[in-house]
């Protein structure tokens, strides 16, 4: 667990980008497009000041709109899906080769502090997801996807509490998307000081909805639900600080034992949104786990837990065989089998 701080803030610009921005020179792209017998696609698009119109630096990420795809997390990463790429020294373009066909959002990390991250709309930056263009990839094909357009950052800040009105401290994350935290170091996010503060810099200007983590508590977005969807947004001007306090509830519990031959070092149970395919709850597991889950929502669980492919509960080899548990406000239990051989 991170250690206490009196008052946490963090960035949400990516300071080890720099190498890639300084060696990370953008090839030009071929005069015709890729062979249709290609398996994969293209994506390409500009990135600007949206003020000016001059060339911006920063990096990409592809996020998958569907739900099978997103799963794709794995221990200390965040839900962003693929770096699609970053602009060069000069900025301007970035190019995204090898891009599995599906349907994508792009969410803009900014590598200058004078811009702030940003999901791509159509005709600007957002702080919804919902509100961003949907960019579909084929096979064989290059798309040009919307323009990146930076406008300068602002921040929130607020203080975590528990139902008992006791602060979260020094265990609570505040971020814009869920992640999966490593055991070692921690989740992403801002993370909260010893009387349950953060301060979340480096957002766009616009509506946010913000993700809350603790341990020993549910995970929920702002406004006191697991659907992103249905998320409380807090307004973000250039400059200015807004400000979000949220209570964090207990939620349910849902537990079990793992069975395998070998578990993992670092293994991990992870709840995921059965609609969503968000992330909405991770336990650290051994033998048994015990993760906290909001009430009212459905999940699917994976257990990355034995040094054998991942398991679907009950017993699935991909998320397609998993079976939705409806969380309410009794415990729940889902046992985990490795000896048993995976359904497809």
């Amino acid at each position: 667990m991170p250690p206490s701080h009196r008052h946490s803030v963090t960035r949400l610009a990516v300071p080890f980008l720099a190498l890639a921005l300084v060696g990370g020179a953008v090839h030009p792209l071929p005069a015709t497009a890729a062979p249709r017998t290609a398996t994969t696609g293209e994506l390409r698009t500009s990135v600007r000041d949206a003020a000016t119109g001059a060339d911006a630096r920063g990096c990409l990420h592809l996020v998958p709109v569907d739900r099978d795809p997103l799963t794709v997390v794995a221990i200390g990463e965040e839900q962003v899906g693929r770096l699609a790429g970053c602009t060069g020294t000069e900025g301007g373009t970035v190019v995204a080769t090898d891009v599995p066909p599906g349907r994508y959002r792009l969410l803009a990390r900014p590598y200058e502090p004078h811009h702030g991250l940003q999901w791509v709309g159509a005709h600007g930056g957002t702080g919804q997801r919902e509100r961003a263009a949907v960019v579909t990839v084929r096979a064989g094909r290059t798309v040009t996807a919307p323009t990146v357009r930076f406008d300068p950052p602002g921040a929130v800040t607020g203080r975590l509490t528990r139902t008992d009105g006791t602060p979260v401290a020094s265990s609570g994350y505040v971020s814009t998307m869920p992640d999966v935290p490593d055991p070692k170091y921690g989740g992403r996010g801002a993370v909260t000081d010893d009387d349950g503060r953060y301060t979340l810099t480096g957002l766009g200007p616009y509506h946010w909805p913000l993700y809350f983590s603790a341990t020993r508590m549910a995970s929920q977005w702002s406004g006191g639900t697991a659907d992103w969807r249905e998320a409380r947004t807090v307004r973000v001007r250039a400059g200015r600080t807004a400000s979000l306090d949220q209570t964090l509830s207990p939620g349910t519990v849902v537990s079990g034992t793992i069975t395998a031959p070998d578990i993992s070092y670092y293994a991990q149970v992870i709840a995921f949104h059965s609609r969503t395919g968000d992330v909405v709850g991770v336990a650290d597991a051994a033998s048994e786990y015990t993760l906290r889950l909001l009430p009212g929502q459905s999940v699917v669980l994976r257990c990355d837990c034995a040094y054998t492919p991942s398991r679907w509960y009950p017993n699935a080899g991909q998320i397609g065989g998993a079976q939705p548990l409806r969380v309410r406000g009794s415990p729940l239990t889902a046992h985990f089998d490795f000896t048993r051989v995976a359904v497809p």
